[in-house]
């Protein structure tokens, strides 16, 4: 049993002082205890947090941030980077992915996340072979994972399809493919990865754009209860290609041809209508925002006033780590509110800080993505924790919500000192415990990359 306690920190029911909490040796807290006499011998924090989940990744996609900034002879979009995207994916070897991998979680754990959901469909080799063990590239995401001690959820993608109506691959899709069945034995094959008590496996169709109707089905019949994501309406374009095939939107599809319940989480939902909204925030699903990648890409803007009156759930993901950083991507997603309603506070509950509003609210969305229990301090859940260091100057002499505030609105990952994830300390003063060696690794393998 691991004693540590904290002189200040969020409890289910709120702040309280001079908490003392227990650790056991499975990785969820056996105790919590506020009003607890603080011991000298045992190690104080100031304030602690419980730490959130990062629900939606594509890993090798931070090896790819800073390389796309050039603007080409027409308009630059989506669908511009996407092909640069394609252009990047034949240099990378399994080798190279654990260690981008790495790296990036890393680095999500230096700005607070506890877990991610990797949304992984990197499958095959180059030529669109399968390696030896068709899981190869998912094993290589599980090894980085237990390297850097983040939680996992892993979502293997299913992508069978290159557009509406079952189109056929295009060259720079091979890696991702894989008919429904073969899919199903990759994701099988992917299990046998996960190690730690608290990996999970989940799966991912990746768009409609990317699997056919009977190819789902087939698909979403082995799921069980599983979290269960999926791309939809991030683009105007997917928007009016799903209308020409089918003549519905895609929320609006998946709607009226699945059950969308709280096993869901739909990333980005970007391009949704008042009235898809309003449905979708009712079915009890996660809407997944990835608020830098969603501004880098130009997708659009989150109907989150709407979702947020509606009592839809949501929470943070980084997706192309074009950003890292909790309290960047949290900023981000309450100033695009504030852009198009030319209003301040936007998604702040009633007499509630805004921060401690968009705080909880990703809090409890990622743990319900990721099917993770987690979320909140308290015994029975997993020890996954995250220590902000009161000496910041932008924290300096605050506490409470002011200090949560302030390190959202105000701050970066340097407010973060330590992290926890089912119970295992990854970093510590503000370093995750093996920085310098996975960025010795990742440096080399980008010199290589761009020689």
């Amino acid at each position: 049993m691991r004693k540590l306690q904290a002189k200040s920190a969020l409890l289910p029911d709120g702040w309280a002082r001079n908490v003392r909490i227990e650790i056991g040796t499975d990785g969820r807290l056996a105790s919590v205890m506020p009003e607890s006499p603080l011991d000298a011998a045992v190690e104080t924090y100031h304030t602690l947090l419980p730490a959130p989940s990062n629900l939606h990744s594509h890993a090798f996609q931070r090896a790819l941030a800073g390389l796309t900034e050039v603007r080409g002879p027409g308009d630059d979009d989506f669908w511009s980077w996407r092909e640069r995207m394609y252009d990047f994916l034949p240099r990378l070897t399994p080798e190279d992915m654990e260690i981008i991998a790495a790296q990036l979680y890393a680095e999500l754990a230096e700005s607070g996340f506890a877990a991610v959901a990797e949304f992984h469909y990197l499958h095959h080799q180059a030529d669109g072979m399968a390696y030896a063990d068709i899981a190869e590239m998912a094993g290589r995401i599980s090894s980085a994972a237990t390297q850097t001690g983040l939680g996992l959820t892993l979502l293997p993608v299913a992508y069978a399809r290159s557009g509406f109506g079952g189109a056929p691959a295009n060259s720079g899709q091979i890696r991702f493919f894989n008919t429904a069945k073969d899919f199903l034995a990759l994701w099988e094959a992917s299990r046998v990865h996960l190690h730690r008590a608290d990996d999970h496996l989940g799966m991912a169709p990746h768009s409609l754009r990317a699997v056919t109707p009977d190819d789902l089905s087939t698909i979403l019949a082995a799921s069980h209860d599983g979290p269960i994501h999926i791309h939809a309406a991030e683009q105007v374009r997917e928007v009016e290609d799903c209308l020409a095939w089918s003549g519905q939107r895609p929320v609006e599809w998946l709607l009226d041809h699945h059950d969308i319940n709280e096993c869901w989480c739909l990333i980005h939902a970007t391009q949704m209508t008042e009235t898809e909204t309003a449905a979708l925030a009712k079915t009890g699903a996660v809407a997944g925002l990835c608020p830098t990648t969603e501004a880098d890409l130009g997708d659009g803007i989150f109907n989150g006033r709407q979702w947020h009156a509606a009592g839809g759930k949501w929470g943070i993901g980084t997706d192309s780590h074009i950003g890292t950083d909790i309290a960047v991507e949290l900023r981000q997603l309450e100033w695009s509110q504030r852009l198009i309603h030319k209003q301040r506070t936007v998604l702040a509950n009633p007499m509630q800080s805004n921060a401690m509003s968009l705080y909880t609210s990703a809090l409890q969305g990622g743990a319900q993505a990721l099917g993770r229990q987690s979320g909140r301090m308290e015994a029975g859940y997993w020890a996954d924790m995250v220590a902000l260091d009161a000496g910041h100057p932008a924290l300096a002499g605050k506490s409470g919500d002011t200090l949560l505030d302030s390190w959202v609105f105000a701050g970066s990952r340097n407010c973060v000192s330590d992290v926890w994830s089912a119970g295992r300390h990854i970093v510590k003063d503000g370093q995750h415990i093996d920085r310098t060696e996975i960025a010795q690794r990742y440096a080399a393998f980008m010199r290589h990359l761009l020689a």
